[in-house]
């Protein structure tokens, strides 16, 4: 199995992940809202088909924010959307090491997702309540 890594491309919001987001019944950040307007993250592609994506926040202090991970709903190998996930995570993480950050952050509603999270060595800091957002 092999799975590829790609930047995230302008044309992804719009094309892939709005859909995605829909699918799953989010509703979609604004681009504006996502790192690098949108482009901040990665794809995991099996070979053409794209199965999963995320973001990373950059932060003025030593963490970096993974947040906004998404996958295609109609992709429906679980275990390669496992390795698809955890593959994200790493990249994300990679990206961070780059960056100097010295702490990954991220919120997670997703049990399953939360899962993968903490076999990627997250450590749950407290129990998930409100998320709030004020539009300036």
């Amino acid at each position: 199995m092999k799975l590829n890594i790609l930047p995230l491309k302008e044309s992804d919001y719009e094309e892939v992940l709005c859909g995605w987001w829909k699918t799953w019944r989010w509703t979609p950040p604004p681009k504006n809202f996502l790192p690098e307007n949108g482009t901040g993250g990665f794809m995991i592609y099996d070979a053409e088909i794209p199965v999963v994506a995320g973001f990373l926040y950059n932060t003025n202090s030593d963490v970096a924010w993974a947040d906004w991970v998404i996958s295609n709903f109609e992709y429906k190998d679980k275990y390669k959307r496992q390795v698809a996930i955890n593959l994200l995570l790493l990249s994300l993480e990679e990206r961070a090491t780059q960056m100097n950050k010295k702490f990954m952050y991220a919120l997670v509603k997703n049990k399953s997702l939360v899962n993968v999270y903490k076999e990627q060595g997250y450590e749950e800091a407290s129990s998930y309540t409100t998320e709030l957002i004020k539009k300036l």
